[in-house]
């Protein structure tokens, strides 16, 4: 279940909230470590990269998952992504494929996967691997968009995702703060950090990097979120602009930064799938204000194939985003892939013969 996420989370102040919950949260935070632990992770003979966060909610792990399967793509490896496909009824394994509703059956996020390179959809990502090893696909690396904190399939390389303006909040377990597990226990599970700069600069990037600088002994890149494509037609334009992502403020802003009059902002929670009722309203402020609509990629992948949502779909433009490193982060980062999607020793076993 995906949780609300609360403002005192990140609040500066101690919350009296969060000293109630702490002791749930030291509960849900053993839980989730010791369930861990239990695991026997299962081994694939293909190179696993790792893309996750240490809080709930979302950081920018999708657009990162993507960046490492394009320096894949064009080193000449075939990157196959395994997903969970939040949102989404398939629990596979099962590739995503283009098809009506296709949102509805495999999540948001699996679809842009898909437009970059094979995905696979599988709650237990242990048995999408071996449908992955078993596909007959020659596959340079697996890429897990999420799944840092599950222990079914073993990891070669972990990275965790990072917001620099928000950090790990308080500190605290779920409910009484962010995190997904205690601190120290995730920090032992990743082998780089990239923390995402906010838009436009913020403080607490610098401070985010200070501290985690001096928990984390492994390198922390720094990143942001930019316009991916051609992006001049929002220049000067009048837009309502709607959005069901974990932080659509982040969006809103980025739409006013590229030069666009945004006269309405709409949001709604996470993974929201619009109904044909909200669709209405949202063509109707449209045409009440006289200007175009606006959403993010995930979102306007949800409306696609929907056929109340037809009209809707094609009157709103989508503004694309990518990860951008600087070229100093960006060599660490790359020097970090190929040291395990270039490693001899893979694959670890010979394929099955026929």
């Amino acid at each position: 279940m995906r949780l609300e996420e609360p403002g005192w989370w990140y609040g500066q102040a101690p919350d009296v909230r969060a000293r109630l919950l702490a002791p749930l949260g030291q509960l849900y935070g053993w839980i989730a470590q010791s369930r861990y632990l239990r695991r026997q992770p299962y081994r694939s003979r293909f190179p696993v990269i790792c893309v996750g966060n240490f809080t709930a909610g979302g950081t920018g792990k999708t657009p990162l998952a993507i960046a490492i399967g394009r320096l894949l793509l064009k080193r000449g490896l075939n990157p196959v992504f395994l997903t969970r496909g939040y949102g989404g009824s398939e629990a596979g394994p099962a590739w995503v494929e283009d098809a009506p509703s296709a949102a509805r059956r495999f999540g948001d996020e699996p679809l842009l996967l898909a437009r970059v390179a094979p995905t696979m959809v599988s709650h237990d990502r242990a048995a999408g691997a071996r449908a992955i090893e078993s596909s007959g696909r020659e596959v340079g690396a697996i890429i897990m968009d999420d799944g840092l904190q599950n222990g079914l399939l073993a990891k070669d390389l972990s990275i965790a995702v990072v917001d620099g303006r928000r950090g790990l909040g308080n500190g605290e377990v779920i409910p009484a703060g962010p995190l997904r597990a205690p601190i120290d226990f995730q920090l032992g599970l990743v082998d780089a950090i990239v923390v995402r700069e906010p838009d436009g600069g913020a403080p607490t990037a610098a401070d985010v990097h200070e501290r985690l600088r001096r928990g984390f002994p492994g390198p922390v890149l720094a990143a942001r979120v930019g316009p991916s494509g051609d992006v001049s037609w929002l220049s000067s334009r009048s837009v309502v602009a709607f959005a069901g992502i974990a932080n659509p403020e982040r969006f809103f802003a980025l739409a006013e930064t590229l030069g666009a009059r945004v006269l309405e902002r709409v949001s709604f929670p996470d993974h929201h799938v619009v109904s044909r009722a909200e669709a209405d309203r949202l063509l109707a402020l449209a045409r009440a204000k006289a200007c175009d609509l606006v959403t993010t990629e995930k979102d306007w992948a949800r409306l696609a194939g929907e056929e109340k949502l037809v009209e809707l779909q094609r009157r709103t433009r989508s503004l694309g985003i990518e990860m951008v490193f600087d070229e100093r982060d960006l060599g660490r980062l790359i020097s970090l892939i190929e040291a395990v999607a270039l490693n001899q020793s893979y694959p670890r076993t010979r394929p099955p013969q026929p």
